[in-house]
């Protein structure tokens, strides 16, 4: 979706990815190697002005050494700090963002201290690696630290407190070269399994206060990052307070909705961003936006259109079939069915969503749910 945000400004892509089949391969040309390899890394910066990246799991050493001759945005600090928890928390406390408690864990006698200091329940994840629920460990009582260290394999790891909340949100910030900010709303997030499954904006539940210290600690830790592209935090939610969870140096999930919902989606202005130009609104183009997640498979060809529904093609141009006035769209990856693997997203929008048809719609979307 970078690369056809990209496309859509004039500006071609060149991919590095090792994977033997890539969607990247739609909309650019792509050189096939692993992220740390030679001269794959030199080929690339060869070949671009400006090198960027999608998620956060490439090494930093490898953003490091781009950066020697060519722009790299955002900066290997920006991915550094994210992809160690334990680094990103004490960045986070160290620039004044409330968390919630949390002690380094690396072997069985530091994780017994660690639940005597932060109690339980509790989670175990490890410090590098993992998503969507992958490499973490719920401990309900002190009893289940004994097969924990062995369940994360011995890695570094950092046990968090598990708190009651209201409900989990996101803020997604674009910063440019020259420090110029646009932030989009707060969107609030439904997971199940630890995968998101539902996002929603304006989000219900958050209240002025607590959008407004999201989006103020969002914008503080960009700037503390010298963070240049989009930048999502993660929030848990309770009255006005509100916590970071993690921070991800990227476009995210819960801002595929912007494709619809906004006057610039979170794709366009981070191209916008890390090429040096001027951001785009981030302003709503309409009262309500709503993304269901398609979870291992896509819905069928057939229900989209039964439930007029118009469909995104690799170019991101939206085939009006279901629903000529696209107030519902249904972007498919291009990815092949797997259990647990994010393979489309539907996006439904409007002055104000009826219940009845966002339920209905998430009744055809694989793993989504309803309200």
């Amino acid at each position: 979706m970078l690369g056809i945000a990209a496309r859509r400004l004039g500006i071609d892509c060149v991919f590095l990815d090792p994977a033997e089949s890539c969607t990247a391969d739609l909309v650019g040309e792509r050189i096939r190697a692993d992220y740390d390899d030679p001269d794959a890394l030199a080929e690339l910066a060869r070949r671009c002005d400006v090198v960027t990246y999608e998620f956060e799991n490439v090494p930093a050493t490898s953003a490091a050494s781009l950066a020697r001759t060519v722009p790299v945005r955002p900066g290997w600090n920006s991915l550094e700090t994210s992809q160690d928890r334990l680094v990103e928390k004490r960045f986070l406390v160290e620039h004044g963002v409330p968390v919630r408690p949390f002690h380094p864990v690396d072997d069985a006698t530091s994780l017994a201290a660690a639940i005597t200091g932060i109690g339980t329940p509790a989670i175990l994840k490890t410090r590098r690696g993992g998503y969507d629920g992958k490499g973490q460990v719920v401990l309900r009582d002190p009893d289940a630290a004994s097969g924990a260290i062995d369940a994360i394999e011995g890695r570094p790891a950092i046990l968090e407190a598990m708190i009651d909340f209201d409900l989990e949100a996101s803020v997604l910030v674009a910063r440019g070269v020259d420090g110029a900010t646009r932030a989009w709303p707060p969107i609030r997030n439904r997971h199940a399994a630890g995968i998101l499954r539902r996002s929603e904006c304006p989000a219900p539940g958050v209240s002025t206060r607590a959008g407004s210290a999201m989006v103020d600690h969002a914008v503080r830790i960009a700037e503390a990052l010298d963070h240049v592209g989009v930048l999502t935090v993660e929030f848990f939610v309770t009255g006005d307070e509100v916590l970071v969870n993690e921070i991800a140096p990227r476009v995210h999930n819960s801002g595929h909705l912007t494709i619809e919902f906004s006057e610039t989606d979170q794709f366009e202005n981070h191209v916008r961003a890390v090429t040096g130009d001027t951001l785009g609104s981030t302003e709503a183009r309409h009262g309500q936006g709503i993304m269901l997640n398609a979870i291992g498979d896509s819905p069928s060809p057939r229900a989209l259109v039964e439930a007029r529904v118009a469909t995104a093609d690799e170019a991101g141009v939206v085939t009006p079939d279901g629903d000529p006035d696209g107030e519902a769209v249904y972007h498919g990856y291009h990815k092949t069915p797997r259990i647990g693997r994010k393979v489309g997203h539907l996006t439904i929008t409007g002055d104000a969503i009826d219940p009845t048809r966002s339920d209905a719609l998430a009744s055809i979307v694989p793993g989504a749910v309803a309200d």
